[in-house]
This record gives structure tokens, C-alpha cells and sequence, in this order.
């Protein structure tokens, strides 16, 4: 696997590992949990000719750690990527996607929060979500397609519970594989 780097901007210490060329896809880990866990979806997309950067939450906001993930990618020179994150990683994601629109070429939500339904003007966006997550359930997946039906598409992992991007790692690897269609 990739090694786990820090990056300490203005005295941040936020964890980044970066793997593969290609196209750049920016994974976001949820709060409070190590990069590490997302390390096999990150190397299955760089087989398939992806850039992953992976990045770490740290105790801020959503638009604070925007500023986080732009900075690490203006560090290992990330022009724009496909941004993604789990849980509030994802909430990340889409408030990078708004503070920072031009970076950002579409937003891959793995499991969608409760709670505020923005999304950043004409950018594409992938949900994927478990069957059984309890903890970001499909239904807050389903209410953010229902408020932009015309930009969000939804992808269930059949069973997958909250930690599905680790547990059914094939099958959302391959959800974001056959919606970037890079091959």
C-alpha cells in the first residue's frame, strides 16, 4: 500500500496518501477515522488509471477542511479531480465543490449525511450508498437525488452497511469505475 504522508500547512497536521496517474479522484475519509481504511478502493482505481488522493478529516468544519483538501492538492499538484468522500468526507467534498468550483469536476458521495441538501451548481454527482447503513441510510442518498434529480444518480451496494468502502470494496470501486468511464 501506499505510504500515509503529513502535510502541515499553517500548523495542520492532515495525513494524505497519493497513488497511480491518470485522471485525479480525491477520496476524503470520514471523521475521525485514518486514511487507511480506504487504501484498497484507492488502489483498485489506480489499477484503473486513476490518481487517488486520499486525504484525512480533522476536528473542523466542512468549509474549513475544504480549504485542507485544496491545499494537499496544490501540494502534490492536483489541478482539478473528482471529488469524493465518505460520510462527512463527503460533506467535505461537496462544500470543497462549492468554495472551490473550478477544482472540481463532479462530487462521489459514499453515503450521504442527513441535513443540508446543497450542491454545487452543474456538477455531476454519484451517491453510493449501503442497503444497511444505519448510519448514513439510503434514504438521505434519495432525498439529495429527489432536490437535483437531473445531476445526482444513486447506486446502492446491496447490504453494504456504513462502512461499505472498505467491506464492499469491489462493487463500489467498480460503481465509480463504470460512472467516470475512463476505460
Amino acid at each position: 500500500m501506499t505510504e500515509t504522508q503529513i502535510f502541515e500547512p499553517d500548523g495542520r497536521a492532515i495525513s494524505y496518501a497519493v497513488e497511480g496517474n491518470g485522471p485525479s479522484v480525491v477520496l476524503i475519509a470520514a471523521q475521525g477515522l485514518a486514511i487507511d481504511y480506504l487504501g484498497t478502493l484507492a488502489h483498485l482505481l489506480a489499477e484503473e488509471d486513476f490518481r487517488v488522493l486520499r486525504i484525512a478529516s480533522r476536528p473542523a468544519s466542512a468549509h474549513e477542511l475544504a480549504r485542507d483538501v485544496v491545499d494537499i492538492m496544490d501540494a502534490v499538484d492536483v489541478k482539478d479531480a473528482w471529488l469524493g468522500g465518505h460520510a462527512f468526507g463527503g460533506s467535505v467534498a461537496r462544500a470543497v465543490a462549492i468554495d472551490f468550483h473550478d477544482r472540481v469536476n463532479g462530487v462521489l458521495l459514499l453515503g450521504v449525511e442527513a441535513g443540508d441538501l446543497t450542491l454545487a451548481e452543474g456538477l455531476p454527482v454519484l451517491v453510493i450508498q449501503g442497503s444497511a447503513d444505519e448510519v448514513t441510510p439510503p434514504a438521505n442518498g434519495e432525498a439529495l437525488q429527489a432536490a437535483a434529480p437531473d445531476r445526482v444518480s444513486v447506486v446502492s451496494i446491496d447490504g453494504g452497511g456504513h462502512m461499505f468502502p472498505s467491506e464492499n470494496v469491489g462493487a463500489t470501486s467498480w460503481a465509480i469505475e463504470d460512472y467516470l468511464d475512463w476505460d
